[in-house]
């Protein structure tokens, strides 16, 4: 039998943020843990303008060891689009976020429009909870696309979601 593809992960500004989170030390292990898996290529990686906007916000010398990062891996990078906006925007209609967590809901319409398998997040609050997950499978089904999981980089590195 054939080997299975590559999981597609969508890498959120939390997940990579706390690649360096010293004050934070089990979920910044848990993160480089996934890093790791991810520097071996076990994953096809997606990040989205979002991701990069976002991580701007980080003070130096942070932000420049988040970018040295990014810059060890290859990745395909998601513009923003009217149809990336318009899908994200279904996400505050239906009452899954709210216009507040835009950019929330533009990291999750980018990894649906990229064909992930997997968006990776340590945001709880609008991200990796089960109204998020309940209304992403919603939107993602009567929008046509494939379902996606929202998880935490530590359920990757326990096997939860393996290749294998």
């Amino acid at each position: 039998m054939g080997k299975m593809r590559k999981q597609r992960l969508y890498l959120d500004s939390s997940y990579i943020s706390h690649l360096n989170e010293p004050a934070e030390p089990i979920m910044m292990a848990h993160s480089l843990q996934l890093w790791a898996h991810i520097l071996d290529g076990d994953y096809d990686i997606v990040l989205s303008r979002v991701v990069f906007d976002e991580l701007a916000r980080c003070q130096e010398p942070k932000l420049s060891l988040l970018m040295d990062f990014l810059k060890r891996i290859k990745y395909a990078q998601v513009e923003p689009s009217d149809d990336l906006i318009n899908l994200a925007s279904k996400f505050i209609e239906f009452g899954v976020l709210t216009s507040k967590s835009v950019n929330d809901c533009r990291h999750i319409a980018a990894a649906l429009m990229s064909s992930c398998d997997i968006v990776v997040s340590w945001n709880f609050h609008h991200m990796v909870n089960a109204k998020t997950i309940r209304g992403t499978k919603v939107i993602s089904a009567s929008e046509g696309f494939k379902d996606i999981i929202i998880c935490t980089p530590t359920m990757l590195v326990s096997g939860d979601f393996d290749n294998e």
